[in-house]
């Protein structure tokens, strides 16, 4: 009782939201507790303003056991691992889960392409490389749980990301939890790198 008073206060609290959140795991925790993943996206439905939610799960592996029939009646939802990728359901939240890939891999892999465009290297911008990268993501908030070190995913993407490190192993992570993350993103002002 006292918890859901407690979420209560703070969700009335907030007003400002990521407008795309990503959520960073090991293929370990998601062993784990693979039925989370259809909680947080619970939660993240909650909430209108983010508009979509990236799970990156760093795992060798590419033999991930996802929730997906469940999941599917929440989001649209895109898995991206070295076997290709896969869309799966028709939710208005947009979900990108990515198994096991690498950001500097996907910045070598679009110099790569730029390479063999023939682009001369004076006319290579910043867009230019942004234009060749695997994902077209820009995530306002990224949320690491437990205490493993924040991986190189999306490294290109997310240099302006509000990062938010959670004390809280992932099978252990609650509404609450992602409440005061969101609460911490709504203290934050936002500078982008000025």
């Amino acid at each position: 009782m006292l918890y859901e008073l407690y979420e209560k206060r703070i969700r009335d609290g907030l007003t400002v939201f990521p407008r795309e959140i990503c959520l960073m795991i090991s293929g370990d925790e998601l062993e784990r507790d693979s039925s989370k993943l259809l909680e947080i996206l619970q939660w993240v439905k909650e909430f209108p303003e983010i508009k979509s939610c990236i799970i990156h799960i760093s795992s060798d592996s590419e033999y991930i056991q996802l929730p997906l029939s469940e999941m599917e009646k929440y989001a649209s939802i895109r898995v991206s691992s070295s076997h290709g990728e896969e869309m799966y359901g028709c939710g208005a939240l947009d979900v990108l889960i990515v198994i096991g890939k690498c950001g500097r891999q996907e910045i070598c892999d679009a110099v790569s392409k730029i390479a063999e465009s023939g682009i001369s290297p004076e006319d290579i911008t910043e867009e230019t490389i942004e234009e060749n990268l695997l994902y077209k993501v820009t995530p306002d908030f990224i949320i690491k749980t437990g205490g493993n070190h924040l991986t190189d995913f999306l490294i290109w993407q997310s240099v302006y990301s509000e990062l938010f490190f959670c004390d809280v192993n992932w099978h252990k992570f609650r509404y609450v939890d992602f409440l005061r993350a969101l609460r911490d993103f709504q203290s934050r002002q936002r500078r982008f790198g000025k």
